[in-house]
């Protein structure tokens, strides 16, 4: 089958799923992988934003394997704008989750009101809305991770939101591909299940069909 993606969005693709599937022999191959690209900024994206799902401590790890692979410096960081995070934040969040975005804030400010802050100004504003990489390879990537980490209800939304973004539907099958690599039959079974739902609901949607019932 030949390749959709790219050999620059296939490198990051196979460092989100490395990152989560917490092998660290898959994450070496795939920095020195990432090594190779002409644009180290977007490696360095992907790992970064892998803190949102993964925790700083993962993140952290790969940031010094990183260093010591590639000999690149860290460069200079980026300072706080909050109040340019939330706006940034709504926009993009809207973008993933477009009509299910109301009700998205709705659900999760019902579970804590804090979280659902952090989740527009932090999760989407001040990491996924940054510059440096487009945001359907960051969805590509993501849809990835959480394929690995077999969460189903967040995959949901963030193939919705790869879909949103821009990704077209053989890519994101690639990159489950590629997740799946790490799955046992039932996890891979369940991520296509969902793909299928979000494939299917989109389909209705845009032909015109009847509304989605469950």
């Amino acid at each position: 089958m030949q390749a959709s993606l790219d050999s620059q969005r296939l490198t990051l693709i196979q460092l989100s799923v490395a990152l989560a599937a917490r092998d660290s022999g898959c994450l070496r191959r795939a920095l020195e992988e990432g090594a190779r690209l002409e644009d180290s900024v977007q490696v360095e994206e992907v790992i970064l934003q892998s803190y949102l799902f993964l925790g700083y401590p993962m993140a952290l790890n790969a940031f010094a394997l990183w260093r010591e692979i590639s000999g690149r410096g860290a460069g200079e960081g980026v300072p706080d704008e909050w109040t340019v995070w939330g706006e940034r934040g709504e926009d993009v969040c809207r973008t993933v989750y477009g009509g299910q975005y109301e009700g998205l804030r709705r659900n999760v400010r019902a579970l804590h009101p804090d979280m659902e802050r952090w989740m527009v100004v932090e999760g989407y504003g001040k990491v996924l809305g940054r510059p440096g990489l487009d945001l359907a390879t960051r969805e590509l990537c993501i849809t990835a991770l959480l394929a690995v980490l077999q969460t189903p209800r967040q995959l949901y939304s963030h193939l919705r939101g790869a879909l949103s973004a821009g990704a077209l539907p053989e890519e994101i099958e690639e990159a489950l591909r590629m997740a799946c690599i790490h799955l046992d039959a039932d996890g891979s079974a369940e991520s296509w299940a969902v793909w299928d739902r979000v494939r299917t609901r989109t389909l209705r949607t845009r032909t015109g069909g009847p509304p989605e019932t469950s």
